[in-house]
């Protein structure tokens, strides 16, 4: 049924969402795989869709951290609101706002931020300021974890972040990858 649910929601929001398929397992457990349940206490993720990498994060994360999960869309809000867990802090909100809302729970960084953002279509302006503001609430060397659907925009990571990797995902509808982006 969930899976239903997303399907409608991200054909009524195409131009928001970006996509009309769930991340796969395999897209979830890559995004998720570089948290370090011993030293990132403060996780952010963005573009939450309906939860599915969320799942994945909280599996991994320390029973003391905190996952910020921030997604646009009232529906999808209500599916993600579904996964009790009281590490997670679900704000329906956009991505340009995560440091007020971070500072509003007494928190001036993140170890990591996890993102599913569509900024391939995106407002261009909107895109970069949302990388700003990430890369400023980040922590020294923490990352900032991105899946895209193709590789055309690493130029603009790679303008921000001091080192950028790639990694590819075939076992997802479509094929992605991943960019893992550390603050310098």
């Amino acid at each position: 049924m969930e899976q239903v649910k997303f399907l409608w929601q991200s054909i009524i929001n195409f131009k928001k969402m970006g996509t009309v398929s769930r991340s796969s397992q395999s897209m979830s457990r890559k995004m998720s795989e570089y948290i370090d349940i011993n030293h990132d206490l403060i996780i952010v993720e963005l573009g939450a869709g309906d939860g599915v990498i969320t799942k994945h994060i909280l599996d991994k994360m320390s029973p003391k951290a905190t996952l910020f999960v921030f997604e646009i869309n009232p529906e999808l809000c209500e599916m993600i609101s579904k996964i009790k867990d009281e590490r997670m802090i679900l704000i329906n909100d956009g991505a340009q706002y995560m440091q007020i809302h971070l500072e509003k729970h007494g928190f001036d960084h993140a170890d990591h931020i996890i993102s599913a953002l569509p900024f391939t279509i995106l407002p261009q302006d909107l895109t970069k300021e949302i990388l700003k503001i990430s890369h400023q609430m980040l922590k020294k060397h923490g990352l900032f974890i991105q899946m895209h659907y193709s590789k055309n925009k690493i130029d603009m990571y790679q303008s921000i972040f001091s080192k950028v990797m790639v990694s590819y995902v075939p076992l997802n509808i479509p094929p992605g990858y991943v960019f893992k982006c550390v603050k310098g």
